[in-house]
């Protein structure tokens, strides 16, 4: 194995992956710049919750190695990636999955719970948060009380209270109307940035790809182009993240 990078925080080498048989991945390379937002694009069935999923250590790889911060995902056991995702990875899901029995803030601060934040603190963080996604006059209310739209801002907002060191978003404005999905795509870029968090963001909507600092898209499992907005000069010609079908 030869380690990736010092200056990338996420590094894939040529991951397959199959769903039953059929091919979801097929000899994807790339990497991942430390506060980079990057957009996986691509059609439904492209691979891209698939990608988003072996490089979060969701799902382990099949072939190929995945690597963060120069530690190789590809050979941790089962309770070391799960620890990895709890103490420095976050997840955003198309569809808003909270716990029904607790309410929105509590909903917000578990991971910070989780990680051993005292509930007083992590309350107050999960309410800024909550917020600045202009969720935070429900943080008292139980998800079943909520709308569809309400439910993914907190599933948001849940996912940024931690600060994590790489945020995966996978479809993560799906359920949302366009002018929610703006200013939710706005606040995710922003705290983004401010906070030196890595974004890897599943999409195939171009004007949620155009926030990103890069795209790469997806074909039948193939990486097939990369784009660069706006062009970034020091990345040009890096072989690893320009494949081609």
């Amino acid at each position: 194995m030869v380690a990736p990078p010092d200056n990338d925080v996420l590094w894939a080498r040529t991951l397959h992956f199959k769903h039953n048989g059929s091919p979801a991945l097929n000899g994807v390379s790339l990497g991942v710049r430390v506060g980079e937002i990057l957009a996986v694009t691509g059609p439904r069935g492209s691979g891209k919750t698939t990608l988003l999923q072996c490089l979060a250590g969701l799902l382990p790889t099949q072939r190929g190695e995945v690597w963060f911060n120069s530690t190789p995902v590809h050979t941790m056991g089962p309770l070391t990636r799960e620890r990895l995702r709890r103490d420095r990875f976050g997840w955003i899901d198309p569809a808003p999955l909270l716990v029904p029995e607790l309410n929105v803030w509590e909903n917000a601060a578990l991971p910070l719970m989780l990680r051993g934040t005292g509930r007083r603190r992590a309350k107050a963080t999960a309410l800024e948060w909550l917020e600045r996604l202009d969720i935070g006059n429900c943080a008292r209310k139980h998800p079943y009380a909520l709308v569809q739209a309400e439910r993914q801002r907190v599933a948001i907002a849940r996912a940024l209270a931690p600060a994590p060191t790489v945020l995966f978003a996978d479809e993560p404005t799906a359920p949302l109307h366009s002018a929610d999905r703006a200013h939710v795509l706005r606040t995710l870029t922003t705290a983004a940035r401010s906070h030196g968090i890595t974004v890897v963001l599943a999409t195939d909507d171009a004007d949620t790809a155009a926030l990103a600092d890069r795209t790469v898209a997806l074909r039948d499992g193939r990486l097939v182009n990369t784009v660069h907005l706006p062009p970034v000069a020091e990345t040009e010609g890096r072989a690893a993240c320009s494949l081609s079908v």
